[in-house]
């Protein structure tokens, strides 16, 4: 169960207004409580939005975050004119994903949005002169080992993260949206063929809306990590309200879960998002995905985000939400891989993090 602060936070990102009401001890609580969950951007932009007034220990902070946010969102546009130029001789489409493809396209969800790094999906048969296009402008694998390397090679979505050598912007380059031994098999060609051309930037591409939103649902529930777990759910609200101003949104995602093969997932992304934020979904929409995924939302499942969804300052000290985030972590890396092999780099990374000290966190491979 989340706590009345948390709930205050997502309250408070609702129905930006409530905030005038708060103290000075409740405003202090809510920025924390927002930096925390990577979502004082979001904040400060719709507490602006709604010409909330807010006390001057409040403002400095968020006024300075929301300036973070729209300069990171100015460094993202310049890193992805950067990959035009390097990729752009090969004749590929390059496909922006997450906060990236917000960011270029004027998304909405893009406003107040601070970024970790920047997802590109490009056609598989092109990863070999992708990579080496990158090598040449600037861009080197940030894992060294070779079993990382033969983890990410043989059974994931992507190439292992890759790093600038002089900026140290991190750029993930995925060939699909779920990894190779996944339980579900989406044909990341549909994304790529249906994505939309940007002025100016003849190779780059932007995905549908449905294929947007679904790609953020999917992300959430097959990462296991969550300490951007409130900002992803978030992404997806947005998403689907931006969206659903189009008639024929909803159709197409129905259409698309079933094309991509995530119909489950994508169930259970939509039932969370309502379940946590009231997100205004149709319900013979999320009634028809959730037949078609074999029935109703599990409820333990439901529980476990519930507990687990909330800023990183309280998890750190709630029990409940550590065991909470420890399951879900254990359920994504069951949906990433069979058991054998589950069992066999679950090993594998204790061992090195016993030898070498590892921190725990860097849980991706």
């Amino acid at each position: 169960m989340q706590s009345s602060a948390c709930k205050r936070l997502v309250a408070t990102l609702k129905t930006p207004t409530q905030a005038a009401a708060l103290d000075l001890a409740a405003w202090s609580e809510l920025v924390a409580n927002a930096r925390a969950a990577n979502l004082a951007g979001l904040l400060a932009e719709r507490l602006a939005a709604a010409d909330v007034a807010i006390p001057p220990e409040a403002a400095r902070h968020l006024d300075a975050v929301r300036q973070l946010s729209r300069r990171q969102a100015l460094s993202v546009r310049w890193e992805v004119h950067g990959l035009q130029r390097a990729l752009c001789r090969l004749g590929i489409p390059l496909v922006l994903l997450k906060g990236a493809a917000y960011a270029v396209s004027d998304h909405p969800v893009g406003r107040g949005r601070l970024f970790g790094d920047i997802d590109i999906l490009v056609p598989h048969d092109a990863l070999g002169d992708v990579e080496l296009r990158l090598m040449v402008a600037g861009w080197a694998s940030a894992k060294t080992s070779p079993y990382d390397q033969r983890y990410y090679r043989t059974w994931m979505h992507e190439l292992p993260p890759m790093v600038n050598v002089r900026r140290g912007t991190v750029l993930d380059v995925h060939h699909t949206i779920l990894p190779l031994t996944s339980r579900h098999s989406p044909d990341a060609g549909t994304i790529i063929r249906e994505a939309s051309t940007l002025p100016g930037l003849p190779a780059v591409r932007i995905p549908r809306p449905e294929h947007l939103l679904i790609h953020s649902i999917v992300h959430l529930l097959h990462e296991g990590e969550l300490h951007n777990g409130l900002r992803d759910l978030f992404d997806i609200d947005g998403l689907l309200r931006a969206g659903a101003s189009e008639a024929d949104f909803w159709p197409r995602v129905v259409e698309a879960s079933r094309t991509l093969d995530v119909v489950a997932p994508v169930a259970f992304g939509l039932h969370l998002a309502r379940h946590l934020l009231d997100s205004p979904i149709p319900p013979p929409v999320l009634e028809d995905l959730l037949n078609a995924a074999g029935g109703p939302a599990s409820r333990l499942l439901t529980m476990l985000y519930t507990t687990a969804m909330r800023p990183e300052n309280e998890a750190a000290e709630s029990a409940a939400a550590a065991l909470a985030r420890f399951a879900i972590y254990v359920r994504a890396h069951w949906l990433r891989m069979p058991p054998y092999l589950l069992l066999r780099h679950l090993a594998h990374k204790s061992i090195v993090r016993l030898k070498k000290d590892e921190p725990a966190a860097d849980g991706r491979a």
